[in-house]
């Protein structure tokens, strides 16, 4: 299937992430699952599909990057990929080769149809690390290096591993076009984002944005479901893959999948960490809920302190926080508050901030320094705990 890949790749957590050059900032590209042919050559090497490039693949991928769109590959750790094309174990060196030789930047690498735990006696860690082993010996030898991003589907904690490898894995399951599937990975993603930084990120999966009514499986998406969607995975800075028809696209899809205020955090060159929840809203914090994921989020950027706020609810609900409640606010300082989704700054808050949302429905929030917040206010601290007059006595918040 042809995707394109708006990956912004970030990503680390308190250790090192892998920095071979590549990958700490976004970028564009195609899947290419659909490329090559089911059986490989005589000598083992993989065959493009003649019927679909008659000129040859490497005049479509020069193509493409003559338009500032990279060529992004498909693989698998296996023996076959998920679909059932050749999968590259055994075959890690000569493969890349190809793929560079036809002009592939990056590298998705799956995890179907794996050998026998007999046969490699690794676990994920060990069999991904063939692959992450081979591009840098071909790096070495070559000059030049891929992008990695990898696939075994959260299974074995690749959010604390996998930034030594690659610099994007998937956290979850593949996602469906429907709401329970996104809050689902939200709710996971509350308890890893602190795994994102530069050169290493989570991958929550293609977009799903675009496929309400059509695909395979057909999505039902709604509007504001989209926008929250796409909020999410911008500001957690997830890989933004577009995974829609851009050809059949609406109005509403093209709007939010080139939302620049969004991407502009998600791309951010000086920050690469993502945002995390504060509070969760509907449960107790820092309990998982798949349905009822956390609402309440913050996190820094070059523009602002950034909030997504959802409601994870089915009906309209009033939400609220106090900004000191992120830990990227100045207390006792106003903020300008600018809309990412209206793209109009909408006012000054402080301390607190109140408004009501839709079903799923979701705000993005830039805020900005506006100068010290107005005399007098009380309780004497937007956050009231320890709060106290200078002769040691707390005040009476």
């Amino acid at each position: 299937m042809q995707t394109i890949a708006l990956a912004a790749l970030m990503l680390a957590s308190s250790a090192r992430a892998l920095n071979n050059g590549v990958g700490k900032l976004p970028k564009m590209g195609f899947d290419s699952t659909w490329s090559i042919l089911k059986n490989r050559s005589a000598n083992g090497t993989l065959v493009a599909d003649p019927k679909k490039f008659p000129q040859g693949l490497k005049n479509f991928t020069t193509a493409m990057k003559a338009r500032g769109v990279s060529a992004s590959a498909y693989g698998d750790n296996g023996y076959a990929t998920c679909a059932g094309y050749p999968g590259s174990y055994g075959h890690e060196l000569q493969d890349l080769a190809w793929w560079d030789a036809n002009g592939f930047d990056y590298l998705k690498y799956d995890n179907c149809y794996i050998p026998f735990d007999s046969i490699t006696q690794e676990n994920m860690l060990g069999r991904f690390t063939r692959m992450s082993n081979a591009i840098a010996e071909y790096s070495a030898a070559s000059g030049k290096t891929f992008q990695y991003s990898l696939c075994e589907w959260g299974w074995e904690q690749p959010y604390i591993w996998g930034k030594n490898l690659a610099q994007s894995w998937r956290i979850n399951g593949d996602i469906n076009p429907w709401w329970s599937s996104i809050a689902s990975i939200i709710d996971q993603a509350s308890f890893q984002w602190w795994g994102t930084d530069f050169y290493g990120h989570n991958d929550m999966d293609m977009l799903e944005v675009g496929n309400t009514g059509k695909g395979n499986p057909v999505g039902n998406l709604t509007y504001d479901e989209a926008k929250s969607h796409f909020t999410a995975w911008a500001l957690l800075k997830s890989p933004l893959i577009i995974g829609t028809d851009l050809a059949s696209a609406s109005n509403e899809t093209i709007e939010i999948l080139s939302n620049k205020d969004l991407i502009k955090i998600n791309q951010d060159p000086n920050v690469g960490q993502s945002i995390g929840p504060f509070r969760w809203g509907v449960g107790a914090d820092y309990t998982s809920n798949p349905l009822h994921p956390a609402e309440y989020w913050t996190g820094n950027s070059s523009y602002g302190v950034v909030f997504m706020i959802l409601n994870t609810q089915d009906t309209t609900a009033t939400m609220f926080f106090n900004l000191t409640e992120s830990w990227a606010i100045r207390a006792g300082r106003q903020y300008n508050v600018y809309d990412m989704w209206t793209h109009s700054d909408v006012g000054v808050a402080v301390r607190n901030m109140t408004f009501d949302l839709p079903p799923h429905g979701v705000r993005a929030l830039l805020l900005s320094d506006d100068g010290p917040e107005p005399d007098g206010l009380f309780p004497y601290c937007g956050f009231f705990y320890q709060c106290a007059f200078p002769n040691a006595t707390y005040s009476t918040n």
